[in-house]
């Protein structure tokens, strides 16, 4: 790599550390004040770190930038994952065409009318969901009795992925997503996930139903393969990511219960959940691309075939993008605040394409959550909670009680 005078280099925390669980690492914060960082991989090599909000969008929506995996130079986080990925990728870890021809075909299924028409399923499926959690008790673990049941349903129902098999498919998705398990580990949900929708896929092919995997599976043209790559990552990013976001944001409105009232105003709901996701970005270990050609960025020169992880936790907290004219403090949840640019989702090609059926959940969990339950309260103090820093950072539990 190429050596740039007055660039810090920033070693990458494999676990978050920091005072406040909600905000990003603190070495990502620290490098945010430079926009265009060095840093050290887990595995000894060295890439650029972006952080700026401008910056990101760049690298994340130019061409110069590649996410394929199969280009040596992409960085992986953690170390040792790379053969896994690029045994399988899906359409997210390749660039187009391929990305663009496999991304096509389900496309459809997430536009924002389809979503849209989806929304009293996704409230019935709150509805009942909250009903069991509350029968005949005053307390449970709202990550196990509703954040991660309500977008497994939700998911099940679009892929056509019997629900009876959550614990099988939620086991092995927590285990692909560790930043921490051991490579055999990894490799081994890896293979499980893929036999497992190897073969429903296979099933569907004689037997199609109404549902993504039915449609995939009888294409002639797409390998079964290729139908269990793509079925993994609606599955496991469907259902995770946004439990994640439904367990952190809950967790940080009990801290700050004034502000959930506008969760209660259906006209500002919609703008408080993009603050949260604002706020949460619950990618912390970034999104990773390498330079096809001699890119300048921040006043940097990254050369091709150098590693960039563009770092949208850190340019979701952009004073000149989202402290506003009246310089709101963007390390301080504000569910007033226009957060409508945020990268939480990505951008460019490969924004996420369940952004739609996302802000859906979690407007319709969120709202209903507290409506049900105005005395939800923290069942344990802050200080015990635990987080998880897999590939979505999260809460493996959230003990409440009302």
């Amino acid at each position: 790599m190429t050596s740039t005078p007055n660039v810090p280099v920033v070693p990458l925390p494999s676990l978050h550390a920091g005072a406040c669980p909600f905000d990003p690492p603190p070495a990502y914060t620290d490098a945010a004040a430079t926009r265009v960082a060095r840093a050290d991989l887990p595995d000894g090599e060295s890439c650029w770190l972006v952080t700026g909000y401008a910056e990101v969008r760049t690298v994340l929506s130019d061409r110069r930038f590649s996410s394929d995996v199969r280009h040596p130079g992409l960085p992986m986080l953690p170390p040792g994952r790379r053969e896994l990925i690029a045994a399988n990728p899906s359409f997210l870890r390749l660039d187009d065409p391929e990305h663009s021809r496999l991304r096509r075909m389900i496309t459809g299924d997430f536009l924002v009318k389809r979503v849209e028409a989806m929304r009293p399923d996704i409230q019935q499926i709150v509805d009942d969901t909250l009903e069991r959690m509350t029968a005949g008790r005053t307390e449970a673990d709202l990550v196990a009795d509703f954040a991660l049941p309500v977008p497994s349903l939700v998911i099940c129902l679009l892929l056509g992925v019997p629900y009876e098999d959550r614990e099988r498919f939620q086991a092995l998705g927590q285990a692909l997503l560790s930043n921490t398990g051991p490579v055999e580990e990894v490799a081994a949900a890896q293979e499980g996930l893929q036999e497992y929708l190897r073969g429903l896929a296979a099933r569907k092919r004689e037997q199609p139903e109404g549902d993504i995997l039915s449609r995939l599976a009888a294409r002639e043209d797409l390998p079964l393969r290729e139908v269990a790559a793509t079925g993994v990552l609606l599955l496991v990013a469907g259902h995770e990511s946004t439990a994640n976001m439904i367990a952190l944001s809950t967790a940080l409105l009990l801290e700050q219960p004034e502000q959930i009232a506008r969760l209660a105003d259906p006209a500002a709901l919609p703008g408080a959940v993009e603050e949260l996701l604002r706020h949460l970005t619950i990618v912390h270990s970034g999104l990773s691309r390498v330079a096809l050609e001699d890119v300048e960025l921040g006043g940097v020169e990254i050369k091709a075939g150098e590693g960039v992880i563009a770092l949208i936790s850190t340019a979701n907290r952009d004073e000149e993008t989202f402290g506003g004219p009246d310089h709101r403090p963007v390390g301080k949840l504000d569910l007033d605040r226009d957060a409508h640019r945020h990268l939480a989702f990505g951008f460019g090609v490969h924004q996420c394409l369940g952004q739609s059926l996302a802000r859906a959940e979690l407007q319709i969990a969120l709202a209903t959550l507290f409506q049900r339950l105005p005395g939800l309260q923290l069942a344990v103090p802050r200080d015990e909670l635990r987080f998880s820093d897999g590939l979505f950072y999260g809460m493996p539990s959230l003990p409440v009680h009302w």
